[in-house]
């Protein structure tokens, strides 16, 4: 297997110990977030110095390590891109929003998303190691005044005790993996307390910026809460370094499967070449990848965003091209709160009552005979069916498929439709009179 790239510090930090570079905590208390600071490491371009002056821009934060990664001779260095900011953050573009998936509505309690009926998003912090300059929650990552304190940590975990058809938590913020390591135990332990969570998920980026933070004491740490699954975020084959490689060997070993979610930048990783990659080489350090989002449509964001079929090329030009296990699902985190869709190539071409049409990765098109004599599962015998866990109000589709209901309507569709109901209630507010049915009745007749 081809060895990672070794990362190679800045040359305003040979000076610096081994013992200290490899120290996560001197990793974090060393930061640079001012020009003064960032262009003694690597010279900045004048729409980064006004962007890095600017007031009410979203936090800057970079470890020595991850600037490190940065060629300072390209200009357009797919790392740079991603922490650096630039004053293209301070252009305003069509439909953006602050809190783009709805986030905030969809927390019962503060710092708990339950979008999904089996599932919720627990953030924990919101301080990073460092700070993309994409993200999704910038409306509070990295503002020390929007830390989530004690009592909001209990009312969480009080929401979830009694809330049993939440299986599966996930972990995030913020990044969980900046936490105190006692405090982050105690969170797994109290999760873990709870008899109906099964799964525990940890989605982070510390991984990628901080390598030298997943120690093997940390490791142990976590291997005591399994089942225990955990996400790092890498967008550009750049990142994945000989640190990285033995980061996720160490977590692998302890048990925990990896996975990694990407975000389809502009001018980063809008490339189907750049993402075969990246896929690959992260299969190579047993990381699957998971998702390849569309960008969200966050402040500060709209010079990163593509269209949305620059992800369906890219996917295209990876089913088939690769191998399955690094074909990522490409996924539109919908605004407004509608949560993960997943978009792909059309390779269902036609069908009929009994044949498909379907096309391959190289236009090959073949058909698929359907069955004639299936016959079909039936729910009312069905154990499992009998005994699913409810999903109030959440049942989508399946309520349609694997259910009795004929339609799912849109919130108001009633009271919109109903034409007789409409005439009464403008009756009552004495706009106008119902049409009548005599001879002299003309039409609707204007109160006085």
């Amino acid at each position: 297997m081809p060895t990672p790239i070794v990362s190679k510090r800045a040359p305003a930090y040979a000076d610096v110990p081994d013992e200290k570079w490899n120290d996560w905590r001197w990793q974090l208390s060393h930061r640079l977030n001012t020009v003064e600071e960032i262009d003694k490491v690597l010279p900045l371009n004048e729409s980064e110095k006004k962007a890095l002056n600017a007031s009410g821009l979203f936090r800057v934060d970079i470890t020595p390590y991850f600037i490190s990664l940065i060629d300072p001779n390209d200009p357009d260095d797919p790392v740079r891109k991603q922490v650096i900011p630039t004053d293209a953050e301070m252009v305003p573009f069509t439909a953006m929003m602050e809190d783009s998936l709805a986030e905030d509505r969809h927390s019962p309690v503060p710092g708990l998303v339950h979008r999904y009926p089996d599932r919720v998003l627990m953030l924990v912090t919101t301080q990073c190691a460092s700070y993309c300059r994409y993200c999704t929650r910038s409306r509070i990552v990295g503002d020390p005044g929007q830390t989530f304190s004690r009592q909001e940590f209990e009312m969480q975990i009080e929401y979830l005790k009694r809330t049993p058809q939440v299986r599966d938590v996930l972990l995030s913020g913020g990044d969980p993996l900046v936490l105190a390591p006692k405090i982050l135990e105690e969170i797994l332990t109290r999760l873990r307390e709870i008899p109906h969570i099964e799964i525990v998920r940890i989605g982070s980026r510390v991984p990628v910026f901080m390598p030298m933070r997943i120690t093997q004491e940390l490791c142990d740490m976590l291997a005591k809460f399994h089942p225990l699954w955990l996400n790092i975020h890498v967008n550009h084959p750049n990142e994945i370094t000989k640190e990285l490689a033995e980061a996720c060997d160490r977590m692998t070993r302890a048990g925990i499967p990896l996975g990694n979610q990407s975000v389809l930048l502009a001018g980063v990783n809008d490339c189907v070449h750049i993402q075969r990659e990246l896929v690959q080489k992260l299969t190579r350090i047993r990381v699957r990848p998971y998702y390849l989002y569309q960008c969200d449509l966050v402040e500060g964001a709209g010079h990163f965003r593509t269209p949305v079929a620059k992800g369906i090329e890219i996917i295209e030009g990876l089913r088939g091209h690769t191998s399955g296990y690094a074909v990522p699902q490409f996924i539109v985190d919908a605004p407004g709160g509608g949560g993960k869709i997943p978009v792909m190539p059309n390779y269902q071409i036609s069908a009929s009552d009994h044949k498909i049409i379907l096309r391959n990765y190289e236009g090959y098109v073949t058909t698929y005979e359907e069955p004639t004599d299936y016959k079909m599962h039936d729910p009312k015998t069905c154990k499992f069916c009998q005994s699913k866990r409810p999903e109030v109000g959440q049942t989508g589709i399946t309520g349609l498929l694997d259910g009795e209901d004929m339609f799912i309507k849109p919130v108001g569709f009633d009271e919109t439709h109903d034409r007789h109901g409409i005439q009464h209630r403008l009756k009552d507010e004495k706009k106008w009179q119902p049409l009548g049915i005599g001879a002299g009745d003309a039409g609707p007749k204007e109160e006085e």
